[in-house]
C-alpha cells in the first residue's frame, strides 16, 4: 500500500504547490468574462484614437502655417516687385496690407475660423474645400472688419476677395498636397503608423455591404479585419474572412483588438443595443451607414465623411481619451488641493481614532476597479480590530438582504468615533490618496469587492467602464437606502453614459447635502 504523502505546512513551496498556484491564476485569467477584458484595453484603444487625432490637427497646423508663410512671401514679393511700379497705386488698393492685420492677427484668425468651419474634424472634413473656404471666410472678415469703419467699404471688399482668394487657394493646394503625401508616405515602413483597425458588422454579401467594403479597401491604409455577420451560419464570398455572429461580437472585439467597427445595413434595437454596448466598453468608434432614428437619450449621433463615403456616427457621452484626460487633471488638482486644506482635520481625526480605540489608523481593503482591476482602497478605521471575521456571524442584520450590498445598522463592530465618522462620512476622505494614485476619482461608480464579481450577470460588468469614486450618482441618491443592487447598477451606468464635467459638479454640489441630511448614512 503507498503511503500517503502529508500536504506541505503552510508557507512551504513544493513543486506541485507552484503548478497548482500557478493553474489557479490561469484559470482565473480564463474566468474574466470578455467585457472586462474590454474595458481594461479600452483606455489603449482611446489613447490611439486621442494620438491620430492630435498627429491630424499637429500635421494640419503646419501645412496651414507653410501655406500662409508662403501666401504671405509671395504677396510681399508681388507688392514690392519694380515691374509693376507703374500700376503702383492700383496694386497698393487692390492688395491687403502686410502690417500686424495681415501677419499675426490674421494667423491667428485663421486658426479659429478653420477651428469654427470644423476644417480640423475627424474623418474627410480636413480636405473638404467648403469647410477650408468657409474658415478663410471667417477669417478674413475677422481680421478686416475694424478697417470697414475706419477706411470705407470699396477698398476693404477688395481686401477681403483678394484676401480669400489667395488664402482659399494656398490653404486648399497645401491640404491636397498633405493629403497626396501621407497617402504615399504610409505606405513606407519607416512613415507608417499602426494602421485603423476595421471590422464590419452586416450581411457580407448584401450590394450595400459589398459597396461599402470595396470603398474600405480602395485606400490601402486600413487593415480590414473582417466580418461579423448580423445572421447566424452566414457565407462570405471570396478572400473575405467571417469572424462570428453578433453573438459572438464581445469575444471577437477582444481577439482581434478593432479600434473602429462600421454598421452595414440595418439592426433591431436589441441588436443595436448590444452594439452600443459593446463598442462603448472597448473603447471604439462605431460608424453606421444607415440612419437611425430609435438610438435613446445617451446616443448622439452626428454625420461624418469617411474615406469619401458619408457615415453617421454613434456615440455615446461617456469617458473618451480627452475627457478622460480633464477628469484626470481635475482629480489631480482637486485632491491636492483639498488633502492641502483638510489636512488639520485628518490630523485631528487620526488623533481621535488612536485614543478611542487600539489598532491602526487607517484600513486599507481590496476593491475593484476599472476593468476588473483590483487596489487597496484607504479609509479611516471605524470598527475595531478583527471585525472582517466577525462579518459571516452578523449577515443575518443584513438589512439589504444583498450580500453585495452589506449594511447593518448599529453594527456591533463599530467603535465610537467610527460612528461619528460614518454618520458625517469623514471615513472615506483618506481616499484623496487613491485618487492621487489614480486608482479612483472624485466621482464615479462605487467600488465593489472583487468576490462580488462571481455573482455579476453580463450588464453589471458596464459599471466597472470607470474609475470607481469617492462620491456618485448613487451616494447622492440615498446611499444604503438604496438596497436594490440592480437600481445601484442603473445609476453607476446612467452616470458613466451621461458623463460630463457639469455631471461631476453636480454631483460633487450634491454631496455636501446628501452628508447633511446623513440618509442612510451608517
Amino acid at each position: 500500500m503507498t503511503p500517503s504523502v502529508p500536504p506541505p505546512a503552510p508557507g512551504k513551496f513544493t513543486a506541485s504547490g507552484r503548478f497548482a498556484a500557478v493553474n489557479a491564476a490561469v484559470k482565473s485569467l480564463w474566468l474574466v468574462p470578455p467585457r472586462v477584458m474590454l474595458q481594461r484595453r479600452a483606455s489603449r484603444t482611446l489613447l490611439m484614437h486621442a494620438l491620430r487625432a492630435s498627429a491630424r490637427v499637429l500635421f494640419l497646423l503646419a501645412a496651414d502655417a507653410t501655406a500662409f508663410v508662403l501666401a504671405r512671401a509671395a504677396l510681399n514679393a508681388f507688392k514690392t516687385s519694380h515691374r509693376l511700379e507703374p500700376l503702383d497705386a492700383a496694386t497698393r488698393w487692390a492688395v491687403p496690407p502686410l502690417g500686424s492685420a495681415g501677419g499675426w492677427q490674421m494667423g491667428a484668425a485663421l486658426v479659429v475660423g478653420l477651428l469654427v468651419a470644423g476644417a480640423y474634424h475627424s474623418g474627410d472634413d480636413w480636405r473638404s474645400p467648403r469647410k477650408i473656404v468657409s474658415g478663410v471666410l471667417l477669417a478674413v472678415g475677422l481680421v478686416l472688419w475694424r478697417d470697414l469703419w475706419l477706411r470705407g467699404i470699396a477698398p476693404v471688399v477688395v481686401h477681403y476677395l483678394t484676401a480669400v482668394a489667395g488664402l482659399g487657394i494656398a490653404l486648399v493646394g497645401a491640404r491636397r498636397l498633405l493629403a497626396w503625401l501621407i497617402a504615399r508616405l504610409i505606405r513606407i515602413p519607416l512613415f507608417s503608423s499602426p494602421a485603423e483597425r476595421v471590422l464590419l458588422v452586416g450581411d457580407p454579401e448584401a450590394p450595400e455591404s459589398r459597396r461599402v467594403l470595396e470603398r474600405l479597401e480602395h485606400f490601402g491604409v486600413l487593415d480590414m479585419m473582417g466580418w461579423v455577420s448580423i445572421q447566424k451560419n452566414a457565407q462570405v464570398s471570396g478572400g473575405d474572412k467571417l469572424l462570428g455572429s453578433l453573438d459572438d461580437l464581445w469575444s471577437v472585439l477582444q481577439n482581434n483588438s478593432a479600434d473602429t467597427v462600421v454598421l452595414c445595413g440595418m439592426l433591431g434595437d436589441a441588436q443595436l443595443r448590444q452594439l452600443l454596448e459593446a463598442v462603448d466598453s472597448a473603447g471604439v468608434r462605431l460608424l453606421a451607414v444607415s440612419r437611425y432614428d430609435r438610438l435613446g437619450g445617451w446616443v448622439r449621433p452626428s454625420p461624418i465623411s469617411y474615406r469619401a463615403m458619408p457615415f453617421m456616427e454613434l456615440t455615446l457621452p461617456s469617458l473618451r481619451a480627452q475627457q478622460l484626460w480633464v477628469k484626470r487633471i481635475v482629480d489631480l488638482m482637486g485632491a491636492g488641493l483639498g488633502l492641502l486644506i483638510i489636512s488639520p482635520l485628518l490630523a485631528l481625526i487620526a488623533m481621535a481614532i488612536k485614543l478611542d480605540s487600539r489598532g491602526p489608523v487607517f484600513f486599507a481593503q481590496e476593491r475593484v476597479g476599472r476593468g476588473g482591476r483590483t487596489f487597496r482602497m484607504m479609509k479611516f478605521r471605524t470598527m475595531r480590530v478583527g471585525a472582517d471575521a466577525e462579518k459571516a456571524k452578523l449577515a443575518h442584520l443584513n438589512t439589504s438582504g444583498d450580500a453585495r450590498l452589506f449594511k447593518i445598522p448599529n453594527d456591533p463592530r463599530v467603535t465610537r468615533v467610527g460612528a461619528v465618522l460614518r454618520k458625517w462620512s469623514l471615513d472615506e476622505l483618506p481616499q484623496l490618496f487613491n485618487v492621487l494614485r489614480g486608482e479612483m476619482s472624485i466621482v464615479g461608480p462605487r467600488p465593489f469587492f472583487e468576490s462580488d464579481l462571481a455573482t455579476y450577470r453580463d450588464h453589471h460588468f458596464g459599471r466597472l467602464g470607470a474609475r470607481p469614486g469617492i462620491t456618485g450618482l448613487w451616494q447622492v441618491s440615498g446611499r444604503s437606502s438604496i438596497t436594490d443592487f440592480e437600481e445601484v447598477v442603473r445609476l453607476d451606468c446612467e452616470y458613466i453614459h451621461r458623463w460630463s464635467l457639469w455631471l461631476d459638479i453636480e454631483i460633487l454640489f450634491r454631496t455636501l447635502p446628501a452628508v447633511l441630511r446623513r440618509t442612510g448614512a451608517y
